[in-house]
């Protein structure tokens, strides 16, 4: 029996994998760790629990293996006050996993995703009453070039979302995410048709660079066509947004002293796209998303407690001068 549809449906929704992420012990090899720290990890999760910490309502439908794992994953996003009612629990298949190890300062990671409950979601799935319901009711969804990957029938459920984006009137968000290890092999033309498709398009400059030959914005948009608002991160520099209409903002990013970057990128998303949502101007959005993903990079996990509400008030609202001499924490 489903369980039954809360009273107010999400304005937001992620939709991608999830993954359990066992973090090693630091500094010696990866034979001789003898224990592991747990917790949740995965993109479009990672977004939708920094969309609910800055006060959006926000769901995160996706595949979980009927597993401990898969509980796990549930309670941790509950508990970030994300709603997880559009999930569908897999008897037959796991809920991936992923080992981080660092040594000599350098983190590796190892991916155990093959085969998993999210790795099946198909077309079909978006027809669930428990899916299209939360859809229909959202104002923004979000995926990643992740989901695209990770199987030919969760690319074309992707291809469907974009669709049903035009039967339904919601923003479709994409973050290209791009993994190369993922795409051996495989023809990235879904992940193009996505992108062009979006109404909002996060890429970093790094992996633009990568993917598509180039990281210049006013190209970029020459690829991407005329639809999308393009979000181009460039690292630890600035962040700018090209319109549709030729409009560009750069806003530069603050100082943080990095502990860990894994996780900062999903962080900037949800603070941009939680600045959109809450109709924020376009220089405040990215001020967001640098605040958020400085609160991650201070920071061993893939998440993080925002700000204190007065102080990021103050700092969305400061002047450029004070902006550029913000440092986080």
């Amino acid at each position: 029996m489903p369980d039954p549809l809360p009273e107010t449906l999400p304005r937001a929704i992620c939709l991608g994998e999830a993954m359990v992420m066992l973090a090693g012990e630091s500094g010696v090899p990866l034979e001789d760790v003898e224990s592991f720290r747990r917790s949740v990890g995965g993109a479009e999760c990672n977004v939708a629990g920094g969309l609910a910490a800055l006060g959006v309502s926000t769901g995160w439908i996706s595949r979980l293996g009927d597993d401990g794992f898969g509980r796990h994953v549930v309670r941790d996003l509950q508990a970030r006050g994300v709603e997880v009612g559009g999930v569908e629990k897999d008897p037959d298949r796991p809920t991936a996993l992923y080992v981080k190890h660092t040594i000599d300062g350098h983190s590796r990671m190892y991916y155990y995703r093959s085969s998993s409950a999210a790795a099946a979601m198909d077309p079909t799935f978006l027809d669930r009453p428990e899916v299209w319901e939360r859809l229909a009711s959202a104002e923004l969804v979000h995926t990643t070039g992740i989901t695209v990957a990770i199987s030919s029938t969760a690319a074309a459920m992707l291809e469907r979302l974009a669709e049903l984006r035009d039967r339904y009137g919601f923003m479709l968000s994409v973050d290209l995410n791009w993994r190369p290890a993922l795409w051996r092999d495989q023809d990235p033309a879904p992940l193009w048709r996505l992108l062009r498709a979006a109404d909002v398009v996060l890429i970093g400059a790094d992996e633009a660079l990568v993917f598509a030959g180039t990281n210049d914005p006013a190209e970029l948009r020459e690829l991407l066509g005329a639809r999308p608002t393009l979000v181009v991160k460039n690292d630890s520099h600035s962040a700018l947004v090209l319109e549709p209409d030729g409009r560009r903002t750069e806003v530069p990013a603050v100082t943080v002293d990095v502990v860990e970057p894994v996780g900062a990128g999903d962080a900037f998303a949800a603070g941009y796209l939680a600045g959109t949502l809450q109709g924020l101007p376009v220089a405040q959005r990215l001020r967001l998303g640098h605040l958020s993903a400085a609160a991650v990079l201070a920071v061993p996990e893939d998440h993080a407690a925002p700000l204190d509400p007065a102080v990021r008030q103050a700092l969305l609202s400061c002047s450029d001068e004070e902006w550029a001499g913000v440092k986080v924490p």
